[in-house]
């Protein structure tokens, strides 16, 4: 009995690797399966028809048993499995060694030569060649850096590239035996259609496009790489013996062997197809339904550790279309998913990022995922606001809390070594920092304090910067830490979390003052916080004031907005107490010799509550703020203090008078929300119930005291 397959697929793109493949419309004959292939059958039929698995050396044997131990990761059953077979090892260790040391030395002497220039592309090409001959655990390596343009030369950021799509395939005959055996059902009861070859390869799996006969949906099939466990647990032994003699030898604080761990867990959790089915369907419960991402739907019915049967999606590689509203839209995506949920995609490398073809941001490849705790991602927020703020000893705090830094550190030497490093980072502006160099810069400091590298960090930093990497290569202006503080700042003005509180209070009190600098600047990044189209693609434009006034309405009158409501309308019980007690003194200053019968009414704190009062009023009516001699002045003399009154009362009262900024205010009031104009109504008694407070304090406080 035969299969006479026709498929109907035309020319179309991998949503894997973006691999072409031309017209299917050859007849594929197989004949079904009524037994299973023995585990000979199967290494024959890989070394046959794979070069990629022949080149990589790993064609051994394990026994059932103790290919079922490596389904988890686990350093002991590796080591008993691996210190069985000494000769395997050798090996390997005598074939890595073989490999890096040959390319190296080719290195060295072109550097002798003089010809390090011309060789480049010479040698990108032969570093790609090897890492594919050394076998998937250093292709995952490579595809890690592989989309930092900022941090790798051109030739070899091309070469690095093609590991993600050009990998040879392993053999069509064993692929689908092994999905026959992995499903229990023939490939005539699974599918109507398949593509007689892979559409793509990968170090682990290859993907096959075909057609559900139950539903008729077109689907991606991927079944994993015959022996790719076995191999990639040697070379974690290798790795992590390395990393021991590194860490040793350098007298490094990090524990590098436990980054090596929480880095091979993830990668056999990736190997685990069932495990990246239930990543795949928390991810799109989770982010699906953010405009604009599309997270493809996975068919557990049809899945186990070996294959994987997903929705297919058709489109490009993020890295080749040039679309920075999607890296914008990425960017929003990446940080509901550290700081928000804290479930995040921990392999985001340009083969996994797709623009499909109606516009929209494709993840694909869930694998590899991780969970950042609560506590670190407030930890996170923190230290993001005291960089931008250049609070750089509550940062030296922020690196204990993330466990950067041992709680022993000195922290004023910390203090000092991280002034040196991010003040002129800083000084540029947040748009215009750079994640790649925040972390290049930090690289001497580091080694100095002997900084550690908890396991978490570098899957966290990978997610962030792989989108900075893919943006710069088309827009070497794009900075992700930019694009990510908006939301950072939105989050920090609105979360109910005690410890994001705190932290809010503490950046934008000093001595019980309000620094309206830092309320400005965080008023004003959360503004920028957008991710429809029309308003990323005008977000280098001046908002105009009824947005301005709009946005921070919405955001201030919901039950989020309440810790900042409170703060506002407590400045400006403070701004009217001193607006008050100016129009007094200023009233007094008229009087024939009042120097003499009453005393200054205003301190030196309700100057500052009248300029803040002043601020926010510009603030909130949508209109930039002027510099004025006075409100730039520090201290001033007393015999200045009438004219600097009258000066400041003048400022305020023309502000607070002009009808054409109010009415923006008024205006926008109506499109608010019906609970949102509930809490508008109210804040009036607030604000007299402030004001009847202080001005009882104050009297008792002249009276009394």
């Amino acid at each position: 009995m035969q299969l006479l397959h026709t498929p109907s697929f035309s020319t179309f793109h991998s949503p894997f690797l973006n691999q072409s493949i031309n017209s299917l419309t050859l007849h594929f004959r197989f004949q079904p399966r009524h037994r299973s292939f023995s585990r000979r059958e199967i290494r024959c039929a890989v070394a046959d028809g794979d070069s990629f698995t022949a080149k990589s050396g790993y064609l051994f044997e394990l026994s059932a048993t103790e290919a079922d131990s490596l389904a988890e990761y686990s350093v002991s059953k590796i080591a008993a499995i691996y210190y069985r077979k000494p000769l395997v090892v050798a090996r390997r260790l005598f074939q890595t060694g073989i490999a890096f040391g040959k390319w190296f030395g080719l290195r060295y002497v072109d550097s002798l030569l003089e010809r390090s220039n011309d060789m480049f592309e010479i040698r990108a090409a032969e570093l790609r060649k090897i890492l594919v001959e050394l076998g998937p655990a250093y292709i995952k390596i490579a595809q890690a850096i592989s989309s930092r343009a900022d941090l790798i030369p051109p030739s070899y950021l091309d070469e690095l590239s093609l590991l993600q799509d050009r990998i040879s395939p392993f053999s069509t005959e064993v692929a689908f035996n092994m999905i026959e055996q992995e499903l229990g059902l023939s490939l005539v009861e699974l599918f109507s259609e398949i593509s007689p070859e892979p559409v793509a390869a990968a170090s682990l799996g290859q993907v096959y496009q075909a057609r559900l006969r139950k539903t008729g949906q077109v689907v991606a099939v991927k079944v994993q790489r015959p022996g790719v466990q076995a191999a990639i647990s040697l070379d974690i032994l290798i790795l992590r013996f390395m990393t021991g003699l590194i860490r040793k030898v350098g007298k490094l604080n990090t524990d590098l062997q436990a980054v090596v761990d929480e880095w091979a867990s993830s990668l056999f959790r990736e190997m685990d197809y069932n495990n990246e089915a239930s990543n795949g369907i928390k991810f799109r419960e989770l982010y699906g339904s953010i405009p604009d991402v599309v997270v493809p739907l996975m068919y557990t019915e049809y899945t186990t550790r070996k294959v994987l049967v997903m929705e297919w999606i058709e489109g490009k590689k993020l890295s080749e279309v040039k679309d920075l509203y999607l890296i914008e839209v990425g960017v929003y995506c990446s940080f509901n998913q550290l700081l928000e949920n804290g479930f995040y995609h921990a392999d985001p490398h340009p083969g996994n990022l797709f623009r499909t073809y109606d516009g929209k941001l494709a993840y694909l490849d869930f694998g590899m995922t991780g969970e950042f705790k609560q506590e670190l991602r407030d930890g996170f927020i923190e230290a993001c606001l005291h960089l931008v703020n250049r609070d750089f000893d509550a940062l030296a705090k922020d690196f204990v809390t993330l466990g950067l830094l041992p709680a022993t550190a000195d922290k004023e030497a910390v203090t000092k070594a991280l002034t040196g490093v991010f003040q002129n980072a800083v000084s540029k502006g947040i748009q215009n920092i750079s994640f790649g160099d925040l972390l290049g810069n930090l690289g001497t400091t580091m080694y100095k304090f002997k900084f550690r590298i908890p396991s978490y960090f570098s899957l966290v930093v990978r997610s962030l910067a792989v989108l900075e990497g893919i943006a710069i290569s088309f827009n070497p202006e794009y900075k992700v830490l930019g694009s990510t503080y908006p939301w950072i700042a939105r989050k920090v003005l609105t979360d109910s979390s005690p410890q994001l509180k705190s932290s809010l209070e503490t950046l934008l009190y000093k001595d019980g003052i309000l620094r309206i600098d830092r309320l400005e600047s965080l008023l004003t990044e959360s503004l920028r916080a957008k991710t429809k189209k029309t308003i990323v693609k005008q977000q280098t434009e001046e908002a105009n004031s009824r947005m301005v006034v709009k946005e921070i309405l919405s955001f201030t009158l919901t039950e989020k907005g309440e810790f900042v409501r409170e703060i506002i309308v407590q400045e400006f019980a403070k701004g009217l107490d001193a607006l008050g007690l100016a129009t007094l003194e200023t009233a007094a200053a008229r009087v024939p010799f009042n120097i003499f019968f009453l005393p200054s009414l205003m301190t030196e704190e309700d100057m500052t509550n009248l300029r803040n009062f002043q601020r926010l009023l510009l603030l909130l009516l949508g209109t930039k703020r002027e510099e004025n001699s006075s409100a730039q002045s520090g201290q001033v003399s007393l015999d200045q203090n009438q004219m600097l009154h009258m000066e400041e009362l003048s400022l305020v009262l023309n502000q607070s008078g002009s009808i054409q900024e109010i009415l923006p205010v008024l205006s926008v009031i109506p499109e608010l929300s019906p609970e949102s104009q509930q809490q508008l109504l109210q804040l009036p008694s607030d604000l007299v119930r402030q004001l009847i407070s202080r001005a009882a304090a104050r009297t008792i406080r002249r009276v009394f005291l």
